[in-house]
């Protein structure tokens, strides 16, 4: 399988590259710090897998796996991240990504992770499995930022990181008026009115660090 690592940390792309110098399957064909890194790679490329980390210094790991879907169909994606699952898993999951692991667990799991994804499965692990079996429990009560779609999703951790609406717009390529219309529609699902409010919210539920 052809992968690339899309990662800001040197350290991290190195560490992956020697897990998996191993496996004779596995062959990196590139690596990335960014997202206009990784589209230069895709447009030269046919890629397997891309392992994506959630946190990048122009746009959220989330905010891409739309895009590399509509520009590479068949191209799968594993977030790789230290996000615990219980904050970002779901969400990266609805939005098409194919597997979720933390740098914690990398160096035991991320072979598997591949090569389970790479036959057209979904990697899940256990604690996340147990997570996604409660939401079968009918009592059950969903946090209220998993009512939010990717894109509002990310448009509400930046809003909570004290981002003015230009700069979401610039971060996120979109107009401010759009900006202005997301954040209407965040406000309205998550029953809440002002800015306080959702930076009280996203850091009690640790959706900023």
């Amino acid at each position: 399988m052809k992968i690339i690592i899309v990662d800001d940390h040197g350290l991290i792309r190195e560490g992956i590259k020697k897990v998996t110098a191993r496996e004779m399957d596995i062959e990196v064909i590139g690596e990335a710090c960014n997202s206009d890194e990784l589209f230069k790679l895709l447009d030269k490329h046919e890629i397997d897998i891309i392992i994506l980390d959630i946190s990048l210094p122009d746009r959220s790991g989330l905010d891409l796996i739309s895009d590399i879907k509509t520009k590479s169909p068949n191209t799968k994606i594993l977030i790789l991240t230290m996000h615990p699952e219980d904050r970002f898993a779901l969400l990266a999951l609805r939005a098409g990504a194919s597997g979720y692991i933390t740098k914690e667990k990398a160096s035991k799991s991320l072979v598997d992770a591949l090569r389970i994804i790479n036959d057209g499965r979904k990697y899940i692990s256990s604690s996340l499995a147990e997570h996604l079996a409660s939401e079968l429990d009918m009592n059950y009560e969903k946090p209220v930022h998993e009512s939010l779609s990717t894109r509002e999703f990310e448009v509400m951790r930046l809003i909570a990181e004290g981002k003015a609406v230009r700069d979401i717009a610039d971060k996120l390529c979109i107009s401010a008026n759009t900006v202005t219309s997301y954040r209407s529609r965040i406000m309205q699902k998550m029953r809440m009115k002002t800015n306080a409010e959702i930076i009280r919210y996203a850091v009690e539920n640790k959706l900023i660090t």
